[in-house]
């Protein structure tokens, strides 16, 4: 279960930068973001109950933000309440794969 506390998220500058690209994704990620910095997970189960959508992939978790348009690739450290964004991908930049090299 998730519960009120501050995660670290690393690096904001990713999400910025793809709103830059992408404008129309800006309330999305913000809201994302929000909704992480806040909370406390435990595992990609707790996860899950606030991001259904929510993906475990190898070490990676993936979520599908702003009704599917966009991929957020984090690597999770619940031990140590860290959130490092690896990339921020359109549907089709993550369709390619490139994001696993």
């Amino acid at each position: 279960m998730y519960r009120e506390f501050l995660t670290h998220i690393i690096t904001r500058k990713r999400l910025n930068e793809f709103a830059a690209r992408y404008p129309d994704t800006n309330n999305a990620l913000v809201d994302w973001y929000r909704l992480m910095k806040k909370n406390n997970f435990d595992s990609v189960e707790d996860v899950r109950e606030l991001f259904p959508s929510a993906d475990k992939v190898g070490k990676l978790t993936v979520f599908n933000i702003g009704g599917n348009k966009v991929r957020l690739v984090a690597a999770m450290h619940y031990n140590r309440k860290k959130v490092y964004i690896r990339a921020v991908l359109t549907h089709k930049e993550y369709d390619n794969g490139k994001w696993k090299e």
